[in-house]
């Protein structure tokens, strides 16, 4: 019903009967509809503003790790569902005017969580379990404001739908998500660049505020406003009304998979992405945003969905990632990212294309809401729960692509009548699951038979494992250190070699060097990431060698699949807990070298190169300390940060290259070594090949305000 006929049909009740008297607002309905726009919009986009936000917060106190994310994103949907279950509640169960009283009540105590910002008492002790920790904090700092905020959209379509103030109120299902995809995509561009974390805090805590009294505006608006029927005697309309609303297990079963499958390949494609890149804000929220902009364009219109496409161009996309993997070719950042993100858009597309086809009458919208977040909420414990605990790597990306394939079969083939009518429905769910599952074996054996492991761990901060091989280089057998597919340390063998260090280590490494300069009787040295412990080589009788590791599989497979450790002649202990964390609590530690190295790999730990952190390494220093940090990345020039942080500290640096070919299984490598003496490193710069970039220009990060965007390569 539209809003001239109601307000016609209220217009032409005035002599009805008694008992169905409609009482007529102050005011048009219409003219509350931008009010409720609005406020589901504001709403939207505070509910996706504040993930990021709590994200980049707590990112620091858990060592970087894709998994923060990961349960971020679990405890999100978890919440959305219970707030989309709330508004079904309500509705099912309570008045419109009881509906209005609670929900205005819950909002005024949900303020007192105000502000967002997390004390530093939340962070974690060494070998404190994270999941549960930051499951804990977000509960308590943004718990009950994120549930309300989950209930905007749908509470707010269902108070409209039941006022008859609108007649299409799944439409503004696509402008919350328009909002949702506009929070997400301000944050990396806006948001973080102009302000610092708890400015950020600040600002969406008063925006909170605001909307919550747009909602308390909002429920007074729509308590003046009453329901235009009126029961005709002889009338069947309520009995048709009933058929249309009936809602099968089959069609409530089709929502929960068409949910729960494109949930599930966005927090396993953010996983895989930020494994491979970086674990960083912008990788968090465009694949987010790319979700979410699928709901707009499906829920907008059925104009912009059409299955076959859809489904064509998310084959291409992943057919050409995973080629090139097959192939082992080594593609552009931006092309990698792209075929990612562009099969996950096109997943999403078919999913929620399907959901919007098989949408119920909106009397059902509150239904429909909530079984759409419980398949989130259901992807959300598979991929952050369940698939860690169950798998030894990151498979839960191929299983959902798998899963995605055999809807895609199946919902391909509807169109075909030769297929609807002909093929028979044991043949039809043969080849939707055995087609997929056949090409995914054929894969998983020919990966198996070219890996040669030994032992492979997975716990929150991702997949290690152990291989074994004959170097081409030297001919012995190696043993390595994979994270991913990034190697973090590596050992010969050979009775013979077993002690030379190896990798970016090797006596022709920056730190190689350092360490052959300073050679200094009694040395401390700590090391931030102690990959296999190949430092540990170079100790001698009286050094003492304190390795910072923040994995406790790491410091198991250094111990028992690696013997740099126990085979140095120095003494050694090892830290558990992030090694800033670490030390911050203890007393200085006085160290003669302090080496980090965690940033080998792809993914870096921000937090570890910000103003605060250099602080606390100089705390850790001897007055002539020196620090020697491994820059080595794929996609990010880092030169600029170390001169910032040194600028910042009033040391001096320079940068020293290791090539392949200095020593056997060398590799290339870039090594950032810091100095208070100007004397002593201008006499390193002189006896080692070193070079200083003097067109590099230092940026200064802080705990606050950082952007890996400022040294992309």
């Amino acid at each position: 019903m539209t809003t001239a006929s109601c307000s016609e049909n209220c217009d032409s009740l005035s002599d009805v009967k008694e008992d169905s008297v409609v009482l007529q607002p102050s005011r048009s309905p219409w003219s509350w509809a931008p009010l409720f726009a609005v406020t589901i919009f504001l709403g939207a986009f505070l509910l996706f503003q504040v993930q990021p936000i709590m994200g980049k917060f707590i990112l620091p106190w858990f060592g970087g790790s894709p998994g923060v994310w990961t349960t971020c994103m679990l405890f999100f949907q978890l919440m959305l569902f219970a707030g989309y279950m709330y508004t079904y509640i309500l509705s099912r169960w309570f008045s419109l005017q009881l509906q209005i009283a609670i929900h205005v009540f819950l909002l005024i105590v949900s303020m007192c969580a105000l502000p967002i910002s997390p004390e530093a008492d939340w962070k974690p002790t060494a070998g404190e379990s994270p999941i549960p920790l930051i499951t804990l904090l977000l509960l308590c700092k943004v718990g009950a404001p994120y549930f309300l905020l989950s209930a905007t959209g749908p509470l707010l379509q269902s108070w409209l739908s039941a006022s008859r103030i609108i007649d299409k109120p799944y439409r503004l299902y696509s402008l919350s998500n328009l909002g949702s995809v506009l929070a997400l995509l301000s944050f990396p561009f806006l948001f973080e660049p102009s302000f610092s974390s708890a400015e950020q805090s600040a600002l969406w805590s008063m925006l909170f505020v605001l909307y919550g009294l747009l909602c308390i505006v909002a429920g007074w608006g729509i308590s003046r406003i009453r329901i235009c029927s009126v029961d005709k005697p002889g009338s069947n309309s309520s009995v048709e009304v009933d058929n249309s609303i009936v809602v099968s297990k089959s069609q409530w079963t089709g929502w929960l998979v068409c949910a729960a499958l494109p949930t599930a390949m966005l927090l396993a494609t953010t996983n895989q992405v930020c494994l491979d890149t970086a674990v960083v804000p912008f990788l968090w929220v465009i694949p987010l945003a790319v979700y979410l902009l699928s709901f707009i364009l499906t829920f907008e219109s059925d104009r912009w969905y059409s299955r076959r496409p859809c489904i064509q161009f998310a084959a291409i996309s992943f057919l050409a990632l995973y080629g090139s993997k097959l192939l082992d070719l080594k593609l552009p950042l931006g092309c990698e990212i792209s075929l990612y993100f562009s099969g996950l858009f096109f997943v999403c597309m078919v999913c929620h294309g399907e959901l919007v086809a098989n949408r119920p009458h909106p009397s059902k919208l509150t239904l429909f809401y909530m079984t759409i977040s419980a398949g989130g909420a259901i992807a959300g414990l598979f991929v952050g729960l369940i698939a860690p605990n169950i798998f030894q790597g990151f498979y839960e990306f191929q299983l959902t692509l798998l899963c995605c394939l055999m809807l895609f079969l199946a919902t391909y083939l509807q169109s075909n009548t030769l297929w609807t009518t002909r093929v028979p429905a044991w043949s039809k769910v043969a080849i939707a699951i055995g087609v997929p599952a056949f090409v995914y074996l054929l894969l998983t054996i020919s990966n198996a038979r070219s890996n040669q492991q030994i032992v492979a761990k997975r716990n929150f901060y991702g997949v290690l494992s152990v291989t074994e091989g004959r170097d081409s280089r030297s001919g012995t057998t190696i043993r390595k250190l994979v994270h991913g597919r990034v190697v973090h340390g590596s050992q010969f063998m050979d009775q013979n070699v077993v002690h030379l260090p190896t990798t970016y280590y090797t006596p022709t490494s920056g730190v190689g060097r350092t360490l052959r300069t300073m050679a200094l009787p009694n040395c401390r040295v700590g090391v931030v990431g102690l990959g296999a412990g190949t430092l540990a080589t170079y100790g001698s009788l009286g050094d003492y060698y304190r390795f910072y590791e923040i994995n406790p599989d790491v410091i198991d497979i250094a111990q028992n699949y690696f013997t740099f450790l126990r085979d140095s002649l120095a003494s050694t202990e090892l830290v558990l807990g992030d090694a800033r964390l670490q030390l911050e609590k203890e007393v200085p530690q006085e160290f003669d070298l302090l080496v980090l190295d965690a940033f080998s790999g792809d993914a870096i730990p921000v937090h570890l190169l910000t103003t605060e952190a250099m602080q606390i390494y100089k705390r850790n220093l001897k007055p002539d300390g020196k620090m020697a940090i491994h820059i080595s990345n794929l996609y990010f020039d880092l030169k600029s940060i170390v001169l910032g942080l040194a600028e910042s500290q009033q040391m001096h640096c320079c940068f020293a290259d290791g090539l392949e070919e200095e020593s056997p299984n060398a590799y290339a490598s870039m090594w950032a070594i810091l100095s208070s003496d100007e004397k002593w490193l201008s006499h390193f710069t002189e006896t080692e090949p070193t070079h200083t970039r003097s067109y590099t220009k230092p940026i200064l990060w802080t705990d606050d305000k950082n952007n890996l965007f400022e040294v992309l390569k």
